[in-house]
């Protein structure tokens, strides 16, 4: 009777560990999503010396060169072209010693023919709602009402032209986006506005609590403070989707 009950118990053992070893698989961060993490919030920075080692970190841990490229292309959205344009020529300055160890780093896929339906404003508009899961009204009102050009400028750029993109995933986009306003701070409604998009694309509060953590590694404690008192009303007033 003892060897039933021993291998019964074996049993039990095994599922519990596999039951929580997927739960932790669900709630982490993987090694790509932490290397976009820091990739974005050092370029934004400016922190050109930090990111070429994180440029190297990202590529082992399975990046390929053009979803970072993807990366330093889709953060110029957010904190300017310098800052974007000078993190591409570092990563080139990577790529080129890798290259000359012998190291040959995998391209990736280009980024599919987009699908013009509708109008590119259109388009925006619906990805917008689609991140948000928020209709999006017809009359312009706040910064857009007072500036319409760059409601015009938002949505047929940023959320057509960018978002569409296929090299990155919404969620990898969010994990860019939120990076980037952590970094440059005096931000609070957009990153408020980011953390609340990227619990709807799939990313968990336990991701975000982790990603205040690599904030505080790659840019300081300061602005991991501030992200994390932005996180916390976020997760006090939405479920996750």
């Amino acid at each position: 009777m003892k060897k039933p009950v021993k291998f019964i118990s074996i049993f039990v053992c095994i599922l519990l560990f596999m039951s929580n070893a997927k739960a932790q698989q669900m709630t982490t961060l993987n090694a790509k999503e932490k290397s976009i993490i820091s990739i974005s919030a050092l370029t934004a920075k400016g922190d050109l010396l930090r990111l070429k080692t994180e440029l190297n970190v990202g590529l082992e841990a399975g990046l390929t060169v053009n979803e970072i490229k993807e990366v330093l292309v889709h953060l110029y959205a957010y904190c300017g072209f310098p800052r974007s344009i000078r993190g591409l020529q570092t990563f080139m300055e990577v790529l080129n010693e890798r290259k000359a160890k012998g190291i040959m780093d995998k391209i990736g896929n280009e980024a599919s023919p987009i699908k013009e339906n509708d109008s590119k404003y259109e388009r925006g508009k619906k990805t917008l709602e689609k991140l948000t899961k928020t209709p999006q009204p017809d009359a312009l009102a706040g910064y857009s009402a007072f500036a319409p050009t760059i409601d015009i400028f938002l949505k047929e750029h940023l959320f057509a032209d960018i978002f569409e993109r296929d090299v990155l995933t919404y969620a990898q986009r969010e994990l860019v986006t939120i990076s980037v306003l952590s970094a440059i701070g005096n931000v609070e409604p957009m990153l408020q506005g980011h953390l609340s998009i990227a619990l709807n694309v799939g990313i968990t509060p336990e991701q975000l609590e982790e990603f205040v953590n690599l904030i505080k590694i790659a840019i300081g404690k300061k602005e991991a403070k501030t992200v994390n008192k932005v996180l916390k009303v976020i997760l006090k007033t939405k479920k996750p989707q």
